[in-house]
This record gives C-alpha cells, sequence and structure tokens, in this order.
C-alpha cells in the first residue's frame, strides 16, 4: 500500500530516502530548516568507503580524548562541559570501545559500505540524476611512522581477511602513484576498493531530480511540533504549517534527538564537528587520502582538492575555531611538501554536525515506543558513504519488505552496556 511519508531532515540521508520512497511510489514531502546548502552532507569528504569498517568507538578513543580536551587543535577534540547527556553518551561510547564490540561490527560496517557503493554507481548509471562525479579509484591511507605503519598494515591485514581490495606500498611506490603531488610519508595502505564523489554536486542533483519529480521538498521550515497519540504520530507543525502523513522518518542528524525527545525516545546522538578546507587551485593531488597521524582527510573533488578532517565535541553549534582549521591546514603541508594554503582559503572554512553513536553503528529502523516512524540518524563520519544504502533500507522497512541487508545491528532501541 502507497503512503503519504513526511521525511524530517534534508541531508544526503533525507534525500536518498526520499528518491528510494519516490521510486516505491510514495507520495513523499522533505522538510528541512535549512536552504539545502549547507550542513554535513556539504562539507564531508565525500568518501564511498568499504575501508572505513572500525567504528570509532573503538578501544583507546575516550583516553585519547581525555588526553586531548585541552588541546582545542587535537584531531579528536572533547570540549570541558557540563552536559549530563553528553556525559551518559559518553560512558556508554567507554562501554562499547572493545575489542569483541569492534570485530562484531566490521562485516556489518563492510557490508554497510558496500551495498552503498553499489548504489552510488547505480544512481551514476541511472539517467534519474544526470552526470555527477564519482570515481573509484581508492583510498590511501598515508603514514609517517613506524607505529603509524604498524596501526594501517593490521587494518589491511583485517581488510584482506573481510575480501576488501587493499594493497600495502612502499614509500617509492607511494610517490610513484602521486608523482605531482610531493607526499611526503613512509607508506601507506591503499584500499582499491573505495570510491569518492564531490557531494554538494550530487546533493544539487538530487534536490533537483526529486523536486521535478513531484517531490514537495519545503526549504527553511523547521518542526516545531509534533502530534501523536499512544505510539501514533498523526501530524507534524512547521513555520510553514501543519503536514499529516501515514509514515515520519526522522533523518535530522544530530537534531534527530532532540525531535525523538518530544516523542518520549531518548536516543544516545552527540554532534560531532568536522570542518572543510576548498582549495580551487592544482594541487597535483589525484587520490584521496587519509593521514593516519593527524586523521585529516584529502579529496581531489570535481573543480577543487578539500581538506577535511578532526573530530569536535562541544554541542550543536557551528562556531569555526581558527586554531582547528589551522590544524588541517599544517597537516596537510607536512605530509604535501608543495602545499601552501591562502589566507582566503581558511578564511572561508566550514563546517558540519555529524550525528556520533556511542557503539560507531547508526540508528536505523523502527523503536518500539513508536509505530509510524522510521529513525536513520547517528552514522558519525560514515553519513555520505551510508547515504544511499540508509535510504533504500528506510524505504524498504516502511515497505515491509525484506531489507537489502540485515539491520538488527542499527536497532534504536539497542542497549549500551
Amino acid at each position: 500500500m502507497k503512503k503519504k511519508v513526511v521525511i524530517i531532515g534534508g541531508g544526503i540521508i533525507g534525500l536518498s530516502s526520499a528518491y528510494y520512497l519516490h521510486k516505491s511510489g510514495h507520495q513523499v514531502t522533505v522538510v528541512d530548516k535549512s536552504n539545502f546548502d549547507s550542513g554535513a552532507s556539504y562539507v564531508n569528504a565525500g568518501y564511498v568507503t568499504p575501508s572505513h569498517f572500525i567504528p570509532l568507538a573503538a578501544p583507546g578513543m575516550i583516553s585519547k580524548g581525555i588526553k586531548w580536551m585541552f588541546n582545542s587543535s587535537s584531531p579528536f577534540y572533547m570540549k570541558p562541559q557540563w552536559d549530563t547527556e553528553f556525559f551518559k553518551w559518553a560512558w556508554s561510547f567507554h562501554r562499547s570501545s572493545t575489542e569483541a564490540k569492534v570485530k562484531k561490527a566490521t562485516p556489518v560496517l563492510k557490508d554497510f559500505n558496500i551495498l552503498s557503493r553499489d548504489l552510488f554507481e547505480e544512481l551514476q548509471r541511472s539517467e534519474d540524476l544526470g552526470k555527477f562525479h564519482y570515481e573509484r579509484s581508492g583510498l590511501l591511507m598515508a603514514y609517517k611512522t613506524e607505529k603509524g605503519a604498524e596501526s594501517e598494515i593490521e587494518v589491511a591485514e583485517i581488510a584482506k581477511k573481510e575480501g576488501l581490495d587493499v594493497v600495502v606500498l612502499s614509500q617509492s611506490e607511494l610517490q610513484a602513484l602521486q608523482p605531482d603531488a610531493a607526499i611526503d610519508a613512509m607508506g601507506a595502505a591503499y584500499y582499491r576498493c573505495d570510491g569518492h564523489s564531490t557531494p554538494m554536486q550530487i546533493m544539487a542533483k538530487l534536490y533537483d531530480y526529486l523536486k521535478a519529480s513531484g517531490v514537495e521538498i519545503l526549504k527553511n521550515t523547521e518542526v516545531t511540533d509534533i502530534d501523536y497519540t499512544n505510539g501514533i504520530i498523526k501530524s507534524i507543525t512547521t513555520s510553514s504549517g501543519k503536514i499529516e502523513a501515514d509514515e515520519f522518518v526522522i533523518a535530522s542528524g544530530s537534531w534527530s534527538p532532540l525531535l525523538l525527545k518530544k516523542l518520549g525516545v531518548n536516543l544516545k546522538v552527540q554532534p560531532g564537528k568536522g570542518y572543510r578546507i576548498d582549495v580551487k587551485r592544482p594541487t597535483g593531488i589525484t587520490i584521496p587520502a587519509i593521514l593516519h597521524e593527524a586523521k585529516i582527510a584529502i579529496t581531489p573533488m570535481d573543480g577543487y582538492t578539500r581538506f577535511a578532517g578532526t573530530m569536535e565535541f562541544s554541542g550543536l553549534n557551528h562556531v569555526i575555531r581558527k586554531e582547528r582549521v589551522n590544524a588541517i591546514a599544517d597537516a596537510a603541508k607536512s605530509f604535501y611538501t608543495k602545499m601552501e594554503f591562502q589566507e582566503s582559503e581558511l578564511e572561508k572554512a566550514q563546517c558540519g554536525l555529524r550525528p556520533v553513536s556511542p557503539d560507531g553503528l547508526p540508528f536505523i529502523g523502527r523503536t518500539a515506543a513508536l509505530k509510524n516512524c522510521v529513525i536513520g540518524t547517528g552514522h558519525a563520519m560514515m553519513g555520505w558513504s551510508l547515504g544511499p544504502a540508509t535510504g533504500k533500507l528506510i524505504t524498504e522497512v516502511i515497505d515491509g519488505t525484506k531489507t537489502s541487508m540485515a539491520i538488527d545491528a542499527f536497532d534504536p532501541d539497542r542497549k549500551f552496556s
């Protein structure tokens, strides 16, 4: 039975959900408080990454966060704050950061990323969005130190066992792969299974396709109230008026917990701020790379090179910390010796808030408390990579059909203990 569906959130998860729901024949409305030109879906590194199968909640991450707490330019920064919700989340994150849980999450995240990569490539082959930048040229996990080499080679060995296409490159092999980039690194794990894209381009094409296909898109529209009784949402009240529907999708990223709290659901998600610098000059960089020691991502996009990264837990805000922008630039220059940044490029840096769950796995599916609501959030740094697959899974949940992969691991009601 075809339904009227309202999606709250217009990022990659929301628009991907709208795309597949529309394809399935549903009447779809997307509501977002933004102008559809900013946020995490627009400032990310554009990676499509089966290589990212290790969740953020890995052993040692909390201790690193505490160690770096008073260094606001560190890669993983937790701003000192008195926030009971953050304390609860951090404790759940700590409890989830075990070798056993990471091992259990590895095949799930790998399969999820592969599903989404296949959907990106299916979108590229279709005529729906027209031409857009997506290519599978791989991803370099570059390192400068013996410790970095040991860590990346260990992960690469796990990746090989999981069936991923990865090779370890020596310093000379790495330099030969990108002769014009002048990369100063000891070596790299080269994940030839990965792809990359230009997010703003794809988001704009998704928006245009949905709009032209009859999907109602309400931008600059904030949800102010939700009318629900006995676990059934009847309507939402927005700055543009009341909207009724049969099903509701909450895909509002880091703002999802605020909406769900109105419905009596406590979802553990914290906003993790990431930054990006765009350089619209030739850089010689032709293959995406993550710089191991600095945790910085570099992506050659369509018309520019993007330098992105850091994870900052400082609440729901878009304050640009100059020291964190400078840290990205300094890290990039330490690896790419010819690289220089203009002051105007640093001043135009933007940030986005990535929704981070306590165990590094997203929340996808229904919660027992709500009968006609599907949740899609908590993807952390993999929101872009997992966007199409999440939209397809949400559609399958609403359709009541078998999902493309098991979603038990993404249960919004799961416990963290």
